[in-house]
């Protein structure tokens, strides 16, 4: 009888060798060429694993014993063998799998939408840099030390453009690359009319009036239209239009038909919110207000009475009202 550990031992010798000899079965040439970027495992890689993989190869199953929400249960490999070979992702069953050129196995995933040739090509390019898995990140893809939170952003290069005198600004040059690359032209630029209707639903959430519109049609300044934008801005209705996204994230506007709820009379707090941002109110004072302005201290340059109990001395009328949030 052969010793448990002998078979073992052999087992795994045979799936590696059953798993080299699928390689070299396999037309490399035909697999997606690996993308030529650095690739950043957390927004690239693990959002990919987990739409893909880890419902079949995960902490709950491990269908032909492969893990993949780790790295060392990724170089580990299954059943077949190894699937993944650092910096040889033209060697790796993972990519075989995935471009669906195993001669004998399914091209993965089993279930959802098939891997692009873009995705395999991030793939690739991981594996061929080293297959890195940061200690950080977990299998739900949070990461908590490279969070992109905490992430100082970069201002990226502007991409080389075929036809640079049609942009105008460095946003123009990244919308015509994306255009160039699908082979699409730009759109013509639309007339004084429309671009007033545009801007006016974007910014109030209102059409012009004609009069309106007419007053912009006659400015012949080369300026007319950020005039216009400046003006817009500068409306009141430019809070009342934006503050409403911000009010349905605050639910200001749910009822009292849950048994818990109580009726609320909170309008105030709903001003509070349009007027912050016709102040342009900067977002980390407008958060910070909303969840503690009564414990904040006194802001510079203020003087009056100092607010007595539990409250911080800058708990201005203001300040407190903008934590009706919390309620």
């Amino acid at each position: 009888m052969i010793p448990r550990k002998l078979f073992l031992q052999s087992a795994a010798v045979l799936a590696t060798a059953m798993a080299v000899s699928a390689v070299a079965a396999v037309d490399v040439a035909k697999l997606p060429p690996a993308t030529s970027r650095k690739v950043d495992f957390a927004g690239d890689i693990l959002p990919l694993l987990g739409k893909s993989c880890f419902q079949c190869h995960g902490e709950k199953k491990q269908e032909s014993g492969l893990r993949l929400d780790s790295r060392e249960a990724l170089l580990k490999g299954g059943d077949h063998g190894v699937v993944v070979v650092p910096s040889k992702s033209a060697e790796s069953l993972l990519v075989h799998l995935t471009a669906g050129l195993h001669p004998d196995i399914a091209q993965m995933p089993k279930k959802g939408d098939k891997l692009t040739a873009d995705q395999i090509g991030l793939l690739r390019a991981w594996i061929d840099q080293g297959a890195d898995w940061p200690a950080q990140s977990t299998a739900t893809g949070k990461d908590t030390k490279q969070h992109w939170a905490y992430t100082a952003p970069v201002r990226p290069a502007l991409p080389p453009v075929k036809a640079p005198k049609w942009t105008r600004n460095e946003i123009d040059r990244f919308v015509l690359s994306r255009l160039e690359k699908e082979g699409l032209k730009p759109s013509t630029e639309a007339d004084k009319t429309t671009l007033i209707r545009r801007l006016y639903l974007d910014l109030l959430g209102l059409p012009p009036t004609p009069q309106q519109v007419n007053a912009f049609l006659t400015d012949k300044r080369s300026d007319a239209y950020p005039r216009l934008v400046e003006s817009l801005l500068a409306s009141p209705h430019y809070g009342e239009r934006w503050a409403r996204h911000w009010l349905d994230a605050a639910r200001y506007a749910d009822t009292d038909g849950y048994e818990k709820d109580k009726t609320r009379f909170v309008w105030f707090y709903r001003d509070w919110v349009i007027n912050a941002f016709n102040r342009d109110l900067p977002y980390d004072q407008f958060v910070i207000e909303q969840l503690a302005g009564d414990l904040l201290p006194v802001p510079s340059g203020v003087e009056g009475p100092v607010p007595s109990g539990v409250e911080g001395p800058g708990a201005t009328k203001e300040r407190r009202l903008a934590t009706a949030f919390n309620r």
